[in-house]
């Protein structure tokens, strides 16, 4: 009987070690360095500068996260948006959302269901989108907010 149990505690221990190594291998081999990146891309940049330009009544936010604007009770309805980011929120003075702006460039080319169904989610919290393949004029953004002339 003491035969048994010192096989099984063997065998338990030995299924510990082998287990806690798969772990150390998955998180330690496979890390790879982090990195510092822009937070804007190339495209962005001259979109952030431009909707600044035309805006200067409004705070303009850069890669925000849908649940920054947005909420829902229950996880299942949360998960639809909370790894989701805008390219650009439009804010009030008092930070309420006026519209959300995404750039189309390049990247969005065959992402045009996935994009129609993240304006869905915007729009059903009370927002407007706004798309944009390439950087506007001032004018078009300000009458696309409905605002006048500078």
């Amino acid at each position: 009987m003491s035969l048994l149990i010192i096989m099984v505690l063997i065998f338990g221990i030995v299924f510990f070690v082998i287990k806690n190594k798969k772990i150390d291998k998955h998180t330690k081999n496979n890390r790879t360095p982090i990195t510092g990146k822009r937070v804007l891309t190339m495209n962005e940049q001259p979109m952030f500068n431009r909707l600044n330009e035309a805006l200067p009544e409004y705070y303009i936010l850069a890669q925000v996260s849908f649940s920054a604007f947005m909420t829902a009770k229950g996880y299942a309805t949360r998960a639809l948006f909370n790894r989701k980011f805008a390219d650009f929120v439009v804010v009030d003075k008092h930070f309420n959302v006026v519209a959300v702006i995404e750039l189309d460039d390049a990247s969005h080319n065959g992402q045009e269901e996935r994009d129609t169904q993240r304006d869905a989610l915007v729009n059903e919290a009370g927002f407007k989108v706004i798309r944009y393949k390439r950087t506007p004029e001032v004018q078009k953004i300000r009458s696309d907010l409905g605002l006048g002339l500078l």
